[in-house]
């Protein structure tokens, strides 16, 4: 399975103490060299620099052969987009919104922060509602409707 990842749901994932859900889903995880920078910027929280300065193994980082200069996003979303596409990715995990749409338009299957969480949850390897306040105690931004149906189904799920 190649799993190509943008900086924010590595991210949240830190700062959330779930990181190694990535793995665990996913085996290895791809970021391009843009996603690697972003997690070292002076302005990302000192937890999430610590973690990629001592990167896990599961974490490969590798350049895309081409950047596609007409994809108007950040360079971290540029770069995990065409990496993806260039992998044949099975999947991308982004979170921002224009890039999902933009990456969908070229035929890749996305996944955000929240995705990934009830992915994990249905295994039974987090506990979702206490994830989700995790990420709501970060700058992570979410519909609230989107949320409760999350917190829903898990609940339903568990009282089967």
């Amino acid at each position: 399975m190649i799993i190509v990842a943008d900086t924010s749901p590595l991210n949240y994932f830190v700062l959330i103490r779930e990181i190694e859900l990535l793995p665990g889903l996913f085996g290895q995880v791809i970021i391009p060299h843009a996603v690697w920078a972003e997690l070292h910027a002076p302005g990302t929280p000192l937890v999430v620099r610590e973690w990629a300065d001592s990167a896990p193994s599961w974490l490969e980082v590798r350049t895309a052969s081409f950047i596609d200069p007409g994809i108007k996003l950040g360079v971290g979303e540029v770069e995990a987009i065409c990496l993806a596409s260039e992998l044949q990715a099975d999947q991308l995990l982004v979170d921002d919104r224009k890039a999902r749409k933009i990456a969908l338009a070229r035929g890749l299957l996305v996944a955000g922060t929240l995705n990934i969480l009830e992915a994990a949850a249905l295994r039974e390897m987090v506990d979702l509602p206490k994830a989700i306040r995790g990420l709501q105690q970060t700058n992570f931004r979410a519909p609230a409707d989107l949320v409760k149906l999350l917190l829903d189904r898990d609940a339903e799920r568990r009282t089967r």
